[in-house]
């Protein structure tokens, strides 16, 4: 189905070679309107606002704080007073700020991951919630990690963050089935992402060769899986695997 008529807001789609970006794109060439964020890096959140609006589309970048539950709630005001309620909640901000054993994470590193990771996405969520009742009509997509299913060597607040938005999806899904409000998880391994850049090409190499299908995965087909979940008004509580097979048994 498209999603004319809807309008989704993707966070953390300020990275020109990002999950966020492509989501948002993919979204709007499906025929939603489409909000982003950014926090960092508003020239590329505002780029990809314009690009959305070349095809069409009503789009605007704000400047968003996820971790703070106030600028989320006054976001999603701004939001719904320019265009409406949100239909379509994409959770995709994210930062893996360090990866480093437990004995070497400080409290403020793990706090600050968690809030980000998953603290934002139920700030959104819960900003959301009330129209998309009323409306009796809402996606929630959320863009998990290897790492939260998996497990990851020095990733253990990323991780346990990422592994809280799976179980946070299914139980929005048991609560928002009445209302036509689906939940699900995109779980991602390697993409080519600005993030994934900054890995040492030794690593890189490694953690290719352990998908197998050999590479990493495009932005653009995780977005693919994104659009898919919000276009589906039967699945919900699912993990959409799009790993590569990174979880076989691969020699």
């Amino acid at each position: 189905m498209g999603l004319e008529g809807k309008l989704a807001l993707v966070t953390g789609a300020s990275r020109p070679h990002g999950i966020g970006r492509a989501t948002a794109l993919a979204l709007a060439a499906a025929g939603a309107d489409v909000v982003v964020t950014g926090f960092h890096n508003m020239d590329g959140a505002n780029s990809v606002a314009q690009e959305i609006r070349s095809l069409g589309r009503r789009s605007m970048a704000f400047q968003l704080d996820g971790t703070v539950y106030e600028d989320v709630r006054k976001t999603f005001a701004a939001v719904k007073a320019e265009f409406g309620p949100v239909n379509i909640l994409v959770n995709n901000a994210a930062l893996m700020n360090h990866n480093v054993t437990i004995a070497k994470t400080t409290i403020e590193e793990w706090d600050y991951e968690v809030r980000l990771c998953l603290n934002s996405a139920f700030y959104c969520v819960k900003e959301a919630w009330a129209d998309m009742c009323a409306g009796k009509w809402g996606r929630i997509v959320s863009i998990t990690s290897v790492a939260g299913v998996l497990g990851g060597y020095g990733q253990t607040s990323y991780g346990a963050a990422k592994a809280g938005l799976i179980s946070l999806a299914k139980s929005i899904a048991l609560e928002g089935a009445r209302f036509n409000i689906t939940a699900n998880c995109v779980i991602v391994g390697i993409s080519e992402t600005d993030a994934a850049a900054k890995l040492p090409e030794a690593v890189l190499e490694k953690v290719e060769k352990r998908t197998a299908v050999g590479r990493a995965a495009k932005p653009e087909e995780i977005a693919e899986a994104v659009v898919f979940a919000a276009s589906n008004a039967y699945m919900t509580g699912a993990l959409v695997n799009m790993l590569g097979g990174m979880d076989l048994f691969v020699f």
